[in-house]
């Protein structure tokens, strides 16, 4: 894992794989150049609440249909979604360790307005891994390519609301860490980022490396 090259679709607060991927990966490219999938990471995240896991969905406008470039999906902002997302986020971390200290860096994103769901998703991976100080260069693709060259692992598809196990790719497990909740449900796989930053604050930057009995198995 940690020499390959991955390309990841953009996703709204992506679930822990994702980050788990992007930061163990030796390249990264996010697709740039894709038409908007629906039901996807793209525009929504899972959190764990007091009742359990619930999906935070971002409203979007396809100027184009069908075939609206990722880059040119609308936010809609005729449903105050910004509010309830913020309002179901505090609900279910408000007694998290850390609460405090993430919500000053989220809350913003919920309070002002941006045009595009790229430039939302992309703004808020970049605070992300600025908070936790990851060494993680990002780039974009050039042109859209259904089939990858080799060497490139295609996780558009794969980190997905729809595969519960990413695994099943072969790359190792991001570390299983406290959830708030976790005494009602168990340990609660997938979610979205926050779930861990929340909980753990600055330890999510060593509970997403790659244990190294995993490493030497999938690099």
């Amino acid at each position: 894992m940690s020499s390959s090259t991955v390309l990841l679709s953009t996703a709204y607060l992506p679930p822990v794989p994702y980050m788990f991927i992007l930061i163990n990966a030796n390249r990264v490219y996010i697709e740039a150049h894709e038409t908007y999938r629906k039901q996807t990471y793209r525009n929504r995240c899972e959190i764990l609440s007091a009742n359990g896991p619930i999906p935070l969905v971002i409203p979007v406008i396809r100027p184009k249909g069908n075939h609206t470039p990722i880059t040119e999906v609308l936010i809609d902002y005729s449903t105050d979604w910004p509010r309830n997302h913020w309002r179901a986020i505090e609900s279910a971390y408000r007694t998290s360790a850390y609460f405090e200290f993430i919500a000053d860096i989220l809350q913003p994103f919920y309070q002002n307005r941006f045009n595009s769901l790229w430039e939302f998703n992309g703004n808020l991976l970049k605070v992300i891994i600025d908070f936790l100080e990851l060494p993680v260069i990002i780039d974009f693709t050039s042109h859209y390519q259904e089939i990858t060259p080799e060497g490139v692992i295609d996780l558009r598809n794969i980190i997905s609301p729809k595969v519960k196990d990413p695994s099943i790719v072969g790359l190792a497990s991001p570390t299983p860490y406290f959830q708030v909740f976790e005494h009602r449900f168990g340990f609660t796989p997938n979610l979205s980022i926050i779930d861990m930053l929340f909980n753990e604050g600055l330890m999510a930057r060593e509970l997403l490396k790659i244990p190294k009995d995993q490493g030497k198995n999938n690099t």
